[in-house]
């Protein structure tokens, strides 16, 4: 792993980069370390360029959209986070559908089909994330997914080769894609909606969100529902029932107002937050028999754990 040799070719390709830089700044849950480099991808040649020179470098690679659904460790991150949503950001509408690059917000989308009084992506009003980790991870809510409404999507595959797949509803499970835990690297999506009427529409919209801002604890920093849905229940109900609503690690706390919400509550730090996760999942299984799956994705140092990018 050459340092070095990465950040000289940055220079050349004329990348912008930040060195040393907080991840409290890009996720949702504001916790995280400091990362060797930070990148804000200008377009898609500048996500070629940066995945090609990381694996000369042998360098980790993590891609991040809004940072809603990932949690990095307090100590150094040894390697480059190339962030998506801070400009690989555009939508279009071509007919019915909804063209949007990964960096998107999954809300603004829902916005300009909105105003296109095109149905379909109701559902996923509120979720706070971006097109591309909607897509990886098959994002739902109120008994819809992803799946059901996005048709192509142009990625990187594992060698930096630009490619485009038609996807079929076969191609995605509950909370997976076939992009989850590979290295391809989603760049832009279409969405296939029907025409509706535009009134109907934000109304739904509208109803959602309020459900969301009635049930969620949205006032303090979170990564969401940290819990899958284990079959034949639900996490926040086994977590409610075994009284663990205001349950504190440090800062980090379980939401008294919606169980399913980890949430950092007072300048928690990433250890208080690992520590209440495995808490809770511990003794929902002792109480319940029920093992809770962990949906945040928990950024380790490959290099620490012995593992060759």
């Amino acid at each position: 792993m050459n340092k070095e040799k990465f950040e000289r070719h940055l220079i050349q390709n004329q990348i912008p980069f930040f060195k040393d830089k907080s991840m409290s700044e890009y996720t949702t849950l504001e916790l995280g370390g400091m990362a060797w480099y930070v990148i804000e991808a200008q377009n898609v040649s500048c996500v070629v360029t940066v995945k090609k020179l990381a694996d000369e470098a042998n360098m980790q690679l993590i891609i991040l959209g809004n940072g809603s659904n990932v949690l990095f460790r307090d100590k150094i991150f040894e390697g480059v986070v190339l962030v998506l949503a801070k400009q690989l950001n555009q939508i279009e509408v071509i007919g019915n559908s909804v063209i949007a690059e990964a960096g998107a917000s999954l809300k603004q989308v829902c916005e300009v089909a909105c105003k296109n009084s095109l149905t379909g992506l109701e559902f996923a009003y509120g979720i706070p994330g971006t097109v591309g980790g909607a897509v990886y991870m098959n994002a739902g809510a109120f008994e819809g997914e992803v799946k059901d409404v996005v048709k192509e999507i142009d990625y990187l595959d594992e060698d930096g080769n630009l490619k485009n797949i038609h996807v079929q509803p076969k191609d995605f499970a509950y909370r997976k894609s076939i992009f989850t835990n590979t290295e391809k690297v989603i760049l832009k999506v279409r969405f296939e909606l029907l025409q509706g009427d535009y009134k109907t529409i934000r109304e739904l919209m509208d109803r959602r969100l309020q459900r969301r801002i009635d049930m969620q604890p949205l006032e303090y920093p979170s990564a969401g529902s940290v819990f899958k849905r284990p079959e034949g229940n639900y996490a926040s109900a086994l977590i409610d029932q075994c009284g663990l609503k205001g349950k504190m690690c440090g800062g980090a706390m379980v939401s008294k107002k919606h169980a399913g919400f980890l949430i950092n509550y007072d300048h928690a730090s990433s250890n208080d937050f690992i520590e209440l996760i495995e808490y809770v999942r511990k003794d929902v299984l002792e109480k319940t028999g029920y093992d809770l799956e962990c949906e945040v994705k928990i950024i380790e140092n490959k290099r620490a754990l012995g593992i060759k990018k």
